[in-house]
């Protein structure tokens, strides 16, 4: 494939009514997003300005700023390896990055999974980032009424609250706090300051100093609790109104292994992970240092049970070896994934068979 590829892939999503279009439309005037293609998998008419993209859903029109737009009533996948062949055959000229943006009550998932699962496309794109607004006015019924918008949440590498003018002060710092405490990893950002540079690039290398950032990527710069890498606190639930029942159910889970892992022990954690518990999985991140090949550290990134292949970065950022997985989870039993972890990292642990025993029984571990 000729230069540019991978081709970064955005995914907005969140609720209907939060705004997705206004910001669309905003960002689409912004000269940082010329040659963004948007895809918008959505039924019934868009508004992106003055053009109901309704006319155009049998192909893809190009805006007078460069963009390209289209709506996508079949199948998305069609409709990305349509963009690949219009730029090898150079009806595009450029393709910088390509924004879909997602039905109000969908789970993200399935859309990152049609890429990431497809051999083509996956040479052709990678997974920049879930960016999900949250309306400030009613974010909170929202995320109280459907665990569709909780996961919104949790899968979110951005997270833009809309209406925050129209909201009470105190109530939007409340809602702020709570996707927070569902999400740590995430960028809370008011609509007002959500630009191009605040909601793209939101991959491990930071493009304007080109070197890899880690902890920022794996969202540390939150502060995790490395003990047990619970975010959530176990005596807290009697605070928790009942209302917020969906919340509790998601968890971040930050596992840490000092020192080299082989490279079997890290693929049979994840195929275990994510045969027995797939569904549970909303979105995985992880930097590891490879018993095989330590100077290169290994990127995984998956959502639910799919991963993007494993790349490698070409040397360790400053001080950051080891390895750190953060998953976030939807009514995972809740210290199964430790336990897990430490069996394949072999970390002696009571009652714990260790990977040995775990490679000739795999369901040696209770909880599957």
């Amino acid at each position: 494939m000729k230069g540019g590829f991978p081709i970064p892939v955005s995914v907005l999503t969140g609720f209907l009514g939060a705004g997705k279009t206004t910001l669309l439309n905003r960002l689409l005037k912004d000269p940082a997003l010329a040659d963004t293609a948007v895809i918008i998998n959505e039924f019934g008419e868009v508004a992106i300005d003055h053009l109901l993209v309704e006319q155009a859903s049998d192909g893809i029109i190009q805006l007078s700023d460069g963009c390209l737009c289209c709506t996508v009533r079949g199948d998305l996948v069609d409709t990305l390896a349509d963009l690949v062949d219009r730029l090898q055959t150079g009806r595009i000229a450029k393709l910088a990055r390509v924004v879909v943006e997602t039905t109000g009550l969908a789970d993200p998932a399935p859309v990152l999974q049609s890429i990431m699962a497809h051999p083509a496309l996956v040479q052709a794109f990678r997974l920049d980032g879930v960016i999900t607004l949250v309306d400030a006015v009613n974010g909170e019924a929202t995320l109280d009424g459907h665990v569709e918008a909780v996961k919104q949440a949790a899968m979110a590498d951005r997270i833009v609250l809309t209406k925050t003018d129209l909201a009470d002060a105190a109530e939007v710092e409340v809602l702020r706090a709570r996707l927070k405490q569902v999400n740590p990893g995430a960028v809370v950002l008011d609509v007002n300051e959500a630009g191009a540079a605040a909601l793209f690039n939101c991959g491990l290398y930071d493009p304007k100093t080109k070197s890899a950032d880690v902890r920022r990527w794996l969202g540390e710069e939150a502060a995790h609790d490395h003990d047990h890498g619970h975010h959530h606190h176990d005596g807290d639930h009697d605070h928790h109104h009942h209302e917020h029942r969906h919340d509790t159910r998601v968890r971040t889970h930050s596992l840490v292994h000092d020192g080299p892992v082989p490279f079997s022990a890290i693929e049979m954690f994840l195929d275990l992970l994510r045969s027995t518990h797939g569904e549970k999985l909303l979105r995985m991140k992880g930097v590891i240092e490879l018993a095989e090949d330590p100077s290169r550290p290994l990127v995984i990134h998956g959502v639910q049970k799919i991963l993007h292949p494993p790349a490698r970065l070409p040397a360790w950022p400053d001080g950051q070896r080891g390895t750190r997985l953060v998953l976030i989870t939807l009514d995972m039993p809740d210290d199964y994934i430790h336990r897990l972890f430490a069996a394949f990292t072999n970390k002696p642990s009571i009652d714990t068979p260790d990977r040995a025993a775990l490679e000739s029984n795999p369901l040696a571990i209770a909880g599957l």
